[in-house]
């Protein structure tokens, strides 16, 4: 069997072959992100933060929303996209360059879908089970950036029976950069924490 998948891969184009390295990979960790997402500790044991912090100028504020698809599990599903993307189309386009292109956009698609799908999973779930007053006095630490002032918003994970969830946040003073330990002083809106450093 394994004498029949080398030579079967020793036959493919060299381009073919790093795609298919890629595939099997994120197809790999993709299956153990969602595994570890079903039972809760996604968010805190994969989904490792990346996301840029501003300079103390504040010169990337303007960004915050678009810095913070930069995650290792958006990483992840856009190499997916791309190797499965190029597997599939590589024998429909023969031009390569047009098949890499057409590879990185479905690999933006699937950061796009996957982005929706789990923001939809965390509002339901943060609709369904969880009193969002319950996290009022808890101390908890910051995932994703929080612009300074309530100039927008970013993301701290907190723990609701147990459960670790990302929340979205704002504060009223300096921004708050990923690490960051905070305290929740109240509730901005029904799914918004207004947060302060400790």
């Amino acid at each position: 069997m394994f004498e029949s998948i080398y030579s079967w891969y020793g036959q493919l184009d060299p381009t073919l072959r790093i795609f298919w390295i890629i595939a099997l990979v994120t197809s790999s960790l993709f299956l153990i992100q969602m595994l570890l997402t079903f039972v809760g500790l996604g968010s805190s044991d994969v989904d490792i933060d990346t996301s840029f912090d501003s300079t103390p100028e504040g010169g990337l504020d303007g960004m915050d929303g678009a810095m913070q698809i930069f995650t290792v599990r958006n990483f992840v599903n856009f190499l997916l996209g791309i190797s499965w993307g190029g597997i599939c189309l590589w024998d429909i386009i023969s031009n390569k360059l047009v098949l890499y292109v057409a590879s990185f956009f479905i690999g933006v698609l699937f950061v796009s879908i996957f982005l929706a799908i789990y923001r939809l999973m965390m509002r339901l779930q943060s609709s369904g089970n969880i009193r969002m007053e319950n996290a009022v006095g808890a101390v908890c630490q910051v995932y994703l950036r929080i612009p300074e002032s309530r100039k927008g918003s970013g993301k701290v994970q907190i723990s609701f029976s147990g459960s670790v969830q990302e929340v979205d946040a704002q504060t009223d003073g300096a921004a708050l950069p990923s690490g960051t330990r905070v305290r929740v002083l109240s509730l901005i809106d029904s799914h918004t924490l207004l947060v302060a450093p400790l």
